[in-house]
């Protein structure tokens, strides 16, 4: 495919914002996506161009969390290992179920856990005590939430972030933080399938990488500054949009 220059300073800067979002509060498709497909991009090569872009994003956030003292690397195996084998099954089906069902009860999801923490100001605000195993809820999230995230994706981040925050009671903060890694995970699992299919553009998905990791950058550093009100309001904005996004694309797609 051929572009003009400013498709590349497009995708750059579609690449960057993307990143700052998505390391906060996930939810960065909703801005790389539309760009690609706007572009001329078709459906199948921007699913797994987007993929690759997002692979930079998530990893910078990851590690940037993680040197910060937000992500125990000890404890880590586990999410992530449950996570990659839900993603395989899930990047594999999708190549032979449908995504219709899952676009119709995803966005009722959304909604309740959007009207939930909208509702509880508290929520996240500080470790509360776990009311679920570490070992339960990272085998049942990990491959439920891989699976999903390689079958259809919309709002992965916030079903991991808020997973973390009711069933293992930890902060805000954590959450976001943890939520990186695992996305990341999936993000590599479904890249590589992709990449086996020739569907991705490495030179956009490269451009876009460098400027997902620059938003990743200074997204993640904001989470580790501002306090857990700030994480809680773009948490919320960000299901919202991801929210209304579905709807829209459900009753006018």
């Amino acid at each position: 495919m051929e572009f003009e220059f400013y498709h590349y300073a497009a995708f750059i800067m579609a690449g960057l914002c993307a990143g700052f979002v998505d390391s906060i509060a996930g939810g960065g498709g909703i801005i790389s996506m539309p760009v690609l497909l706007a572009m001329g991009v078709p459906p199948h090569l921007a699913l797994g161009t987007n993929k690759l872009q997002a692979s930079f994003g998530s990893f910078t956030a990851a590690v940037n969390y993680s040197r910060k003292g937000l992500v125990s690397v000890s404890g880590i195996w586990k999410p992530v290992l449950f996570t990659a084998i839900g993603a395989a099954i899930g990047t594999v089906s999708i190549q032979m179920l449908s995504a219709d069902f899952l676009s119709k009860i995803i966005p009722f999801l959304l909604a309740a856990i959007f009207a939930y923490t909208l509702l509880t100001p508290q929520l996240g605000q500080e470790d509360r005590k776990a009311r679920m195993g570490k070992h339960m809820f990272y085998v049942s999230a990990g491959l439920t939430l891989g699976f999903y995230d390689g079958f259809f994706g919309p709002g992965t981040g916030s079903f991991w972030t808020i997973g973390l925050v009711l069933l293992l009671g930890l902060d805000l903060k954590k959450a976001t933080a943890l939520t990186k890694v695992v996305n990341f995970t999936s993000n590599i699992v479904a890249l590589t399938a992709f990449i086996l299919g020739g569907n991705v553009l490495f030179t956009i998905g490269l451009l876009m990488g460098g400027g997902q990791m620059a938003g990743a950058f200074l997204g993640s550093r904001m989470v580790i500054v501002r306090s857990v009100g700030f994480v809680r309001n773009v948490f919320l904005a960000v299901v919202g949009v991801t929210l209304a996004k579905l709807i829209w694309d459900t009753t006018c797609g």
